[in-house]
């Protein structure tokens, strides 16, 4: 009999992926299962991808990244965040935020280590924490559901002496919350009181509808630079979901050891979208508003066609194209509901409960398509929870 590791029988297909995949069964299907952008790579994006292919960049670069594209990394987020990191050696560029969050669980935790979540989380942190051997601890505070959030107080309950991090999210996948800065900087004291890591996803920043409710890193806090990995993409800013390209900035301690894991597990992010990437960041043009009006415009009109029924109720969106919709009122949970849905209506959503227990009354909804779909998908998830006794 062939031998399978525990780590790849422990780790499972997500609940998002596995309604993606039945979608894919039916003719007439409206999908918000992914949160994949449909709006094109912008063209001189595209261009300047092209022309490294056409000149023959296709090989490898230093496992860190281009030194060009570090630079234009570390430019950009001191232009957004007033933080300055050193392209040399406190930059790394990843395939993806996804492996740039791999990389990062896997420079700084060892087995039996605990690794803090608040929920509801993104699908993929605890299944990496457990793939690198850690204990995801997933920190839920029924109290404060109904406003997805969860308190300071939760979370210092949950650390022991084998926490190592915090995964911060924020704006939140799946939700579309923005965290205050209050619980920000109470993560913040927490962490130095504790000696932890903060992990920060910060991969929807570019997608805050409303300027002012843009969150300030954890990181730009006071003696938290050092102790903070912050983890962005272009995937959402630049529509470049599938040119794999995101980046990590850390001490030189922690870029030095993701540098050394990613000779051993891709080498580096591919050269054409690394070019491609350079465009995207020095270029003058803002893409991020014209992406977050597009985005606001598309949850508007998610609000106004579920508010023909009383039986659903969608929370409030500040940022992402993420939306959680309140179905305990039909007296199902959520994946009967997700099931069902697809069945009767040709609409996949995604199971609240794949983002912890404690969102089991929800379903979540990503409003990546145009607005003429997302009116027929509400249109016809009305016509559903109608129509049920």
């Amino acid at each position: 009999m062939i031998k399978i590791s525990k780590a790849a029988t422990n780790i499972q297909p997500s609940l998002t992926r596995k309604l993606f995949n039945m979608a894919k069964e039916y003719e007439d299907v409206i999908d918000f299962t992914l949160g994949d952008p449909d709006i094109p790579t912008p063209t001189p994006i595209k261009e300047a991808g092209c022309k490294a292919i056409m000149e023959n960049k296709t090989r490898y670069s230093q496992n860190a990244g281009l030194i060009d594209l570090r630079q234009a990394i570390a430019n950009y987020i001191f232009k957004k965040e007033q933080l300055t990191y050193s392209p040399e050696n406190e930059i790394l560029v990843s395939v993806g935020a996804m492996e740039g969050l791999y990389l990062s669980l896997l420079a700084t935790i060892d087995p039996g280590d605990e690794v803090i979540i608040p929920a509801p989380y993104y699908v993929n942190y605890k299944q990496m924490v457990e793939m690198c051997g850690g204990v995801p601890v997933i920190v839920e505070d029924y109290d404060h559901i109904k406003e997805f959030k969860c308190s300071v107080n939760k979370i210092k309950e949950a650390i022991t002496p084998k926490t190592v991090a915090i995964i911060l999210n924020t704006p939140c996948n799946p939700t579309g919350k923005i965290f205050s800065q209050e619980f920000i900087s109470q993560i913040a004291e927490v962490s130095k009181e504790k000696n932890l890591m903060v992990i920060t996803d910060e991969v929807y920043k570019s997608l805050v509808y409303n300027g002012n409710m843009r969150p300030k890193s954890i990181a730009s806090l006071p003696d938290m630079k050092e102790r903070t990995i912050f983890i962005n993409s272009l995937s959402k800013e630049f529509c470049m979901t599938g040119w794999r390209i995101g980046y990590v900035a850390a001490n030189r301690e922690i870029i030095t050891a993701m540098t050394k894991l990613q000779e051993n597990v891709a080498a580096c992010a591919p050269l054409p979208s690394q070019y491609a990437a350079i465009e995207a960041l020095r270029t003058d043009i803002d893409y991020s508003t014209e992406m977050a009006t597009v985005f606001k415009n598309r949850r508007d009109v998610l609000m106004e066609t579920l508010s023909r029924t009383k039986k659903i109720k969608p929370a409030t969106v500040d940022a992402t194209f993420y939306a959680m919709i309140d179905i305990s009122k039909t007296d199902m949970k959520s994946e009967e509901f997700a099931y069902e849905l697809l069945k009767r209506k040709q609409v996949a959503v995604v199971p609240g409960i794949a983002y912890g227990k404690i969102c089991d009354d929800f379903i979540r909804i990503a409003f990546t398509l145009d607005e003429s779909k997302i009116r027929e998908g509400m249109n016809r998830l009305v016509t559903f929870v109608e129509e049920l006794n």
